[in-house]
C-alpha cells in the first residue's frame, strides 16, 4: 500500500546543492586496485579474443576490487544511489581494452544486459546527429537531455573522451524530489502515483513483446513495503499523449511540471564532470539524470565519447509491478537475437562511423 503521506528522508533523499560528489561519491582506485584490474585484463586477453558475452567473473577475476563492488551494490541500493569510480589511465589502454575491463567490472556488479532492440550490451553516447539519415535519440546528439530514468536497476557510463566544453552529468534524487512534492503539493505528488502511459521507440517495441505503449500506468513514483522507487520518462509521456493513447489531464500536465521544475532547479541537481577514465553508475530506482549541452569537435574521432552499460542486479527485488511494463525483462532475449558479435566493440564502432563523414 502506498503511503505518498511518508518522506523517503535518509540519505537517499539528499540535495544536490548540499553535496560535493568528489567528497561525498568518488571512489579513487588504488595503486593495488589498478594493478588487479590490470591483471584480470591479462589473463582475459590469454583466454583469446573473447566476445562482451563471454566475460565473466571466473575470467575477469577481481579479489579485492569484486569486493568493492559488492559494497557498492549497497549504496546504490540504500546510500545516496550513485558512485564515481577515478583513478583507470587513459593512455594506458586501447578503447577495446577499456570495454573489456568496463564490462569486467560490469559483471561483478550484475547481468550486463541489452540496451535496445538493437540487441547492444556496451552503448556509445556520441553526437553522430550528422553522419546519420534517420532521427536520432538525445544520447546522440549534442543537445541537452531532461532528467528522466534509464533502463532495469543501474546505468553506468564510462567516459572515453570529454566535450571541446560542455557536457557535464546531471543527476538528482528523485527522493528527495517526492519529499518536497508531498510537502508542498501532496496532491500533484499523488497523481505521479497513479502513474501515466509511457511510450516506447517502434523499434524496441516491434524486436521485443510489440507494445508501443505501456499497456497500465507506469508509476513516476511508488512504494512497495516502505521501499521507494521511481521511474521517470516525461518526454515520452507526452510522446504518447500528443500521439493519440491517452488523453492527459490538467493535473497530470502539472505534475510533471511540478517534477521537471524541481529536477532542473540548483537546489536539487548536481552536476558531475566525468574524465576520461572515470566511471558513474547510477541506480535508476533512486537517480533521475540529465546532461547539459555541449559544443564538440567536428573531427568525429575528437568528439565526447562516453561508454554506456545497463545492469540488472539479481540480488535487488524485481522493480514493483506499476513500473515493470517499460522495462520486461521478457525483451530482453527478444532484443539480444539482433545482436552480433563484438558490434560494440568502440575501435570497430568509431571505425563505421568514420566512414559515415
Amino acid at each position: 500500500m502506498n503511503d505518498i503521506r511518508t518522506p523517503v528522508g535518509g540519505r537517499s533523499a539528499w540535495l544536490g546543492s548540499t553535496l560535493d560528489y568528489r567528497r561525498d561519491g568518488l571512489w579513487q582506485l588504488s595503486t593495488a586496485e589498478l594493478g588487479e584490474i590490470d591483471a584480470a585484463l591479462t589473463t582475459l586477453k590469454r583466454g583469446g579474443d573473447l566476445d562482451l558475452p563471454e566475460i565473466t567473473p571466473e575470467n575477469f577475476a577481481l579479489p579485492t576490487v569484486g569486493r568493492f563492488l559488492t559494497r557498492l551494490r549497497d549504496e546504490l541500493w540504500s546510500g545516496r544511489g550513485f558512485v564515481l569510480i577515478r583513478g583507470l589511465s587513459r593512455e594506458r589502454y586501447s578503447d577495446d581494452d577499456l570495454a573489456r575491463i568496463y564490462c569486467g567490472l560490469g559483471v561483478h556488479l550484475g547481468d550486463i544486459i541489452p540496451q535496445s532492440g538493437n540487441g547492444e550490451l556496451l552503448g556509445h553516447v556520441l553526437n553522430v546527429a550528422d553522419l546519420v539519415d534517420e532521427p536520432v535519440r538525445g544520447y546522440r546528439s549534442a543537445q541537452a537531455q531532461n532528467m528522466h530514468s534509464d533502463g532495469h536497476d543501474v546505468v553506468s557510463l564510462l567516459c572515453l573522451r570529454e566535450a571541446k566544453s560542455g557536457g557535464a552529468s546531471r543527476i538528482a534524487s528523485a527522493a528527495a524530489i517526492h519529499d518536497r512534492m508531498i510537502e508542498t503539493n501532496p496532491e500533484l505528488a499523488r497523481v505521479l502515483y497513479g502513474g501515466m502511459p509511457v511510450m516506447r521507440s517502434r523499434l524496441d517495441a516491434e524486436r521485443g513483446d510489440g507494445k508501443i505503449v505501456t499497456p497500465r500506468n507506469v508509476a513516476l513514483f511508488t512504494k512497495t513495503d516502505g521501499v521507494f522507487s521511481s521511474c521517470v520518462h516525461v518526454a515520452q509521456t507526452r510522446d504518447a499523449a500528443r500521439a493519440g493513447y491517452f488523453d492527459i489531464t490538467p493535473e497530470q500536465e502539472a505534475a510533471l511540471d511540478l517534477f521537471c521544475e524541481l529536477s532542473s532547479s540548483p537546489e536539487f541537481y548536481l552536476d558531475m564532470d566525468i574524465a576520461p577514465g572515470d566511471i558513474q553508475f547510477l541506480n535508476n530506482r533512486l537517480i533521475v539524470h540529465g546532461r547539459t549541452a555541449y559544443q564538440d569537435h567536428e573531427d568525429v574521432n575528437r568528439r565526447r565519447h562516453l561508454m554506456r552499460l545497463w545492469v540488472h542486479v539479481p540480488s535487488w527485488p524485481r522493480r514493483p509491478t506499476d513500473q515493470q511494463d517499460i522495462y520486461s525483462m521478457d525483451d530482453l532475449p527478444l532484443w539480444a537475437r539482433f545482436r552480433t558479435p563484438f558490434m560494440e566493440m568502440p575501435q570497430r564502432y568509431m571505425a563505421k562511423m568514420t566512414a559515415r563523414q
